[in-house]
């Protein structure tokens, strides 16, 4: 195994460990990440959509209520997940002041959002 291979898969050990501290779940954290990966992906595809296609904004809203049933099946609704509809950067965020106010140990962006779903590798899920 690659040491860039090695290096991933502990990021998303760790990364995994801290998304079930944050919410209080127990799921196999290298799964949870690929779930949260795969919700980040198609919600991205979705705001994608929603930006190019003139006549595509009854599906987004579709699409990211699915999205949002999808991350409480897996997560809870004890920490609410800020759906970001700008396709430019994370979909899938916990809000800024969340995460100063309950000093979260999580990968943020610039504005200091939350990110679930971080992509460490150009691998696919």
């Amino acid at each position: 195994m690659s040491t860039k291979h090695e290096s991933m898969i502990q990021d998303l050990k760790e990364h995994g460990h801290r998304i079930n501290a944050i919410f209080g779940t127990d799921h196999d954290p290298i799964e949870l990440c690929k779930k949260l990966r795969r919700l980040e992906n198609k919600q991205n595809r979705a705001n994608e959509n929603y930006c190019n296609l003139a006549d595509y904004g009854e599906q987004w809203e579709a699409e990211t209520e699915k999205t949002k049933k999808a991350l409480i099946k897996l997560l809870g609704d004890s920490i609410p997940v800020y759906i970001n509809g700008d396709p430019r950067g994370y979909a899938l965020k916990i809000e800024d002041k969340i995460v100063r106010d309950n000093n979260l140990r999580i990968h943020t962006d610039m504005g200091g959002y939350g990110i679930l779903a971080p992509d460490f590798s150009n691998e696919k899920f």
